[in-house]
């Protein structure tokens, strides 16, 4: 009898271990998120700039050479295509930008979100942004958000992933009817810094954006 007691907890021991084998862990999620972005970089032969670079070159990313610059503070990746007309958004200032995006899942390799296609195009993201002494806050507008529609919804938050302010700090909000150039910036966005279904995958993303002013 006392066999059969070894040899059953001896299995239940097995089962465990096996159980945990297969159990994901944060931190193995986080090193998948590292792999899939490290992946991008290599595949899209990005040439990766430190801040100190960045700085030194008037806050400015060699396009021509797929120039991203990393911010070590939050992990996100910015490369400004245009730095767009107009002026930038002034502090105690509070604007409404409008916003065409693309976004690509880099777990998966694929288009997940777009208003830049025919179905949505029709969907120009809203959000009012607030700069308080170089702090941006920006909250979508849920009766013209795509993003808000797709991920907000369902909790009912109109905020904007802190990945998509980045840029303000850097960018001119121009008005394209005025003749003025759009400001364009691609982001690589960590769980950390995106939007609540990123976060709660640790799901890295690619974006593809243009601010404009609106009125």
């Amino acid at each position: 009898m006392k066999k059969i007691y070894l040899a059953f907890g001896a299995l239940i021991m097995v089962l465990m271990a096996a159980s945990c084998s297969h159990t994901v862990t944060y931190a193995d999620q986080k090193k998948r998120e590292v792999s899939a972005i490290n992946r991008y970089l290599a595949d899209s032969t990005v040439s990766v700039i430190s801040e100190a670079q960045f700085y030194a070159n008037d806050c400015k990313t060699d396009v021509s050479k797929n120039e991203f610059v990393l911010f070590e503070s939050n992990g996100i990746y910015m490369q400004i295509v245009r730095q767009g007309g107009g002026e930038k958004l002034k502090t105690g200032e509070t604007a409404t930008v409008l916003c065409r995006f693309t976004e690509w899942n880099l777990m998966t390799d694929s288009v997940t979100l777009s208003n830049n296609v025919l179905y949505y195009a029709s969907i120009v993201d809203k959000m009012t942004v607030k700069n308080t002494l170089g702090t941006f806050t920006a909250s979508f507008d849920s009766s013209s958000s795509l993003m808000y529609s797709a991920y907000g919804q369902s909790s009912g938050s109109t905020a904007v992933p802190s990945g998509w302010l980045v840029p303000f700090t850097f960018i001119n909000l121009g008005r394209e009817m005025k003749g003025e150039e759009v400001a364009k910036v691609k982001l690589i966005v960590p769980h950390s810094e995106g939007h609540l279904y990123a976060s709660q995958n640790v799901t890295p993303y690619l974006y593809e954006i243009t601010y404009q002013r609106g009125r």
